[in-house]
């Protein structure tokens, strides 16, 4: 804002990811951190944006849920109940603000290349070969197929989506 005096566009990225773990045997500690980080963080961050984008009459953001928001799977309950509550927030506030001129999607990425999936493959909490096995395309996503995808999300020619959690995750879901 002091910048460009606007803010026009914005993507909230937030996540961790904490190791599988049966849903009994969860520590409250690990549920309240992964929420605070996967949820809370993205909600802060539009909160913020929409103040902005309000008081300028349009925008658009796209929040960072996952294809965990969207399926369940054993030994993940706390980050998939994060990234659920992603989709949610998401869907009530882009239902709040389009009226205003304010677009907000989700992008629900597959198992893309990243740092956090590379250090979850070293720790032995996923298996690369399965991960991409379980891709109907066989192969990990990559950042850049995100970012992509997140500034159609923010471009014009993405004017009339609104509220939508858009897997972005090589036809896993479409399986």
């Amino acid at each position: 804002m002091e910048t460009f005096g606007r803010l026009d566009m914005a993507y909230n990225n937030a996540g961790i990811q904490i190791p599988p773990s049966d849903a009994a045997d969860e520590p409250a500690e690990r549920f309240d951190r992964v929420n605070a980080v996967n949820l809370r963080g993205v909600w802060a961050c539009m909160k913020h944006e929409l103040r902005h984008m309000r008081a300028q009459g349009g925008g658009a953001i796209v929040d960072c849920s996952s294809l965990c928001g969207l399926v369940g799977l054993p030994g993940r309950a706390s980050y998939h109940a994060s990234k659920h509550g992603v989709i949610g927030l998401t869907t009530s506030a882009a239902l709040e603000y389009a009226p205003r001129g304010i677009r907000v999607n989700a992008i629900c990425s597959g198992t893309i290349d990243t740092p956090m999936v590379r250090d979850m493959i070293a720790k032995g909490e996923l298996d690369r070969a399965e991960a991409e096995a379980g891709q109907p395309v066989n192969r990990l996503g990559t950042a850049e197929e995100i970012a992509q995808a997140v500034l159609w999300l923010c471009s014009p020619g993405a004017g009339f989506v609104i509220g939508v959690a858009l897997p972005v995750d090589g036809g896993y879901v479409a399986r």
